[in-house]
């Protein structure tokens, strides 16, 4: 049994890519349902990858979150769009968690903890 045995997550997290400005319309429809987690990712920033990586390990598909993927550099309407609609300011890498049409948490950086974010809902 090696060093990290046991420690690999065996959830797979199936992004749904965020490249639509009406698309947000949507994302405030299945929030109704289920929450759903927004991840703004910079793919030049290791930062940004190093949040994207942990999310990946450490998501738990019981937790029922329908996860959005928004490539910040690809769309930046619809990241000035997010920020403008839940009112938060604009950071990268950024989580958005939304419920009933709102964002009821968000985080940035080295804070983006998806134990956090299960706690939440």
């Amino acid at each position: 049994m090696g060093f990290f045995s046991g420690s690999k997550n065996t959830n797979k997290l199936s992004w749904n890519n965020l490249e639509k400005l009406p698309s947000l319309t949507d994302i405030d429809a299945v929030s109704n349902e289920r929450p759903v987690l927004i991840l703004k990712h910079s793919t030049r920033c290791s930062i940004s990858a190093m949040a994207k990586n942990r999310l990946e390990l450490y998501w738990d598909n019981e937790a029922g979150i329908e996860p959005y993927y928004l490539d910040l550099l690809s769309h930046r309407d619809i990241s000035d769009e997010l920020a403008l609609k839940y009112k938060v300011k604009h950071e990268s890498p950024q989580i958005f968690l939304i419920k009933n049409g709102a964002c009821i948490y968000h985080a940035s950086h080295n804070e983006i903890d998806f134990n956090q974010i299960k706690k939440l809902v």
